[in-house]
Order: structure tokens, then sequence, then C-alpha cells
């Protein structure tokens, strides 16, 4: 067998590293003040990063996402939530390859203090 054409091994991402991919991607984008936990109920209980403002499931390779925000006063939300979305997306098909089911941004509140 050429040394080309072998197998090197298996590579893993642990869900906490897309968790911290999310939000070091969602806190760059202007206009994003903070994440905060997500709404709990039994299904999400032990999903990895929610305590975070981060929700990650991952089937066949693909990311699904939900984020929880805290937008700052005076932007425009919709605008704000795409490029949370677009930044989120490109990260993760960047950084590890992964394909993106869906970017889900929830926005929880609105920061008024400065």
């Amino acid at each position: 067998m050429e040394k080309s054409k072998m197998p090197i091994g298996k590579t893993t991402i642990s869900p906490e590293v897309l968790v911290s991919i999310v939000l070091l991607a969602t806190m760059s984008v202007e206009g994003v003040s903070r994440l905060t936990p997500g709404p709990r109920d039994m299904n999400t209980l032990f999903k990895k990063g929610l305590t975070e403002g981060v929700g990650i499931t991952v089937e066949d390779n693909v990311v699904y996402t939900d984020i929880y925000v805290v937008l700052k006063k005076d932007v425009k939300v919709r605008d704000v939530c795409r490029q949370v979305q677009s930044q989120v997306s490109r990260s993760i098909s960047e950084m590890v390859g992964m394909e993106i089911g869906r970017v889900n941004v929830h926005v929880e509140d609105i920061d008024f203090t400065e």
C-alpha cells in the first residue's frame, strides 16, 4: 500500500470546542452585549454549553446551534442576528470543517446600560 493512501487516524472534535468557537464568533459581532443561559426544560437539561448561552447538537457531522443573546440598545436586531449566523457558520466551517445545519439566534433581552 502506498504511503499516501494509508489511513492516518481519526480526528474528533469535543462539543466544548464547538461551544468555544460559537462563543468567540458571537461575541465578535458588533451589537452583541453578552450571552445568557437559554430556557431550561428536561430536554435541554444536559445539553453541552447551554449554561453559557449556546446549545450545540451534532448529527452526522452536521452542527446545529442555538445561541441566546442579549443585544446592545440602538441596534438593528435582524441585522445583528444575521451577522451572528454568518459569523458562527463561517467560523465552524473554516476552523473544524464541519457542515452547518442551522444557527438559531434567540434574542433574550436588550441591554440599556452603557
